[in-house]
């Protein structure tokens, strides 16, 4: 899987049911620039990359949060919204510092991911899962990363924060994502795939 965030490696593959190496088990070290406009195009630029670079079949994902009231953002720049890449910690207090004041319908947000995978012949599949819920004055929970401290799934009184990891897999925006993903992936084995996989 195209990713070094360790998060994502075990909640795809609990998903997935497979066991997948992350760009750290292979070796992999170099920056995948992730400029393009949408989650699906991100998704495949890191899948496309690591294709390309080791010839291995590559899955890769894109996902974030998108807030109604701050017109769809931090979207694609979720992860690095605060300017780091990474710092949850930051990027959840300057989402709750743009949202002062806001309350009610102000607080819908969406959970978004793009899952991709490029295969060694070229062929290539994304598939998108999006969960529509609410984010809280403050974070609750220490479970999950990213924005899931603030974010109620709609239908739910727990934040993902404060979800163990089954139960989140069994709702979230990744797992619509990735569950997709293998519905096609599993067509394409049983067709041109079963070549490269005997």
């Amino acid at each position: 899987m195209a990713s070094a965030n360790k998060n994502k490696i075990v909640e795809a593959s609990a998903i997935l049911g497979w066991a997948l190496e992350s760009l750290a088990d292979i070796g992999y070290s170099d920056e995948i620039i992730e400029d393009g406009q949408t989650f699906a195009d991100n998704a495949l630029i890191k899948a496309r990359t690591v294709h390309k670079t080791t010839g291995f079949c590559a899955i890769a994902d894109d996902s974030g949060i998108c807030v109604d009231y701050l017109g769809g953002e931090p979207g694609v720049y979720s992860a690095r919204f605060a300017g780091i890449h990474g710092d949850d910690d930051a990027n959840n207090k300057l989402l709750l510092s743009k949202l002062e004041n806001v309350v009610g319908d102000g607080r819908k947000a969406s959970y978004v991911c793009a899952a991709a995978c490029v295969f060694p012949d070229g062929e290539e599949f994304v598939a998108l899962g999006e969960l529509k819920g609410h984010l809280l004055d403050g974070p609750m929970g220490e479970g999950g990363f990213g924005y899931d401290p603030l974010f109620v799934p709609q239908g739910c009184t727990e934040s993902f924060g404060q979800m163990d990891q089954e139960k989140k897999n069994q709702i979230s925006h990744r797992m619509l994502a990735f569950t997709q993903l293998k519905e096609l992936m599993d067509i394409y084995f049983k067709g041109q795939g079963a070549k490269w996989l005997q």
